[in-house]
């Protein structure tokens, strides 16, 4: 088998090549956070917004990305995806914000990390383009993998997992 990197012998990008790994179970999931005004989490948690269910069309477009991840993501490997998870909790108070989480599972040759931090981040900019004409100082933030199963590498889980 050839040594997983990205670089080839001249130094040259290349995809790696999994061809000689085993299939095994992997998991990952990735966190978001989009930061907005308490009056425009209001409307979306009181289904006010003219635009519909801006939560349910967030969750759809993030588990639409993470299936297409390998489109977006030079050298990401063409994955096929048994499970997608993209949950999105509204957090009141000060400040205001919708937690994005995804989580992407497999049976394959190669990890999802990148598939749930697409999911993650779509999620959240689905959120922000929806809603960027009531409150366009949106921020999003702490886009990070959280915890990753399987492979080689094994379990990591982030130390400062919330």
């Amino acid at each position: 088998m050839s040594e997983l990197t990205h670089i080839d012998a001249r130094g040259q990008a290349r995809m790696v090549d999994v061809t000689d790994k085993a299939e095994t179970f992997r998991e990952a999931t990735a966190e978001a956070r989009i930061v907005m005004q308490p009056e425009t989490l209001a409307m979306i948690t009181e289904g006010r917004h003219k635009k519909g269910d801006v939560l349910a069309t967030a969750r759809i477009a993030g588990i639409m990305a993470a299936k297409k991840t390998w489109e977006l993501i030079p050298m990401c490997h063409p994955l096929l995806l048994t499970s997608v998870k993209v949950e999105l909790t509204p957090e009141p108070g000060e400040p205001a914000a919708v937690h994005v989480s995804a989580t992407c599972k497999l049976k394959g040759q190669t990890g999802v990390e990148m598939e749930a931090l697409t999911a993650a981040t779509t999620a959240a900019l689905t959120l922000y383009d929806m809603c960027k004409a009531v409150d366009r100082a949106m921020t999003i933030t702490d886009v990070r993998l959280l915890e990753k199963k399987g492979g080689q590498s094994g379990h990591w889980i982030r130390a400062d997992k919330r």
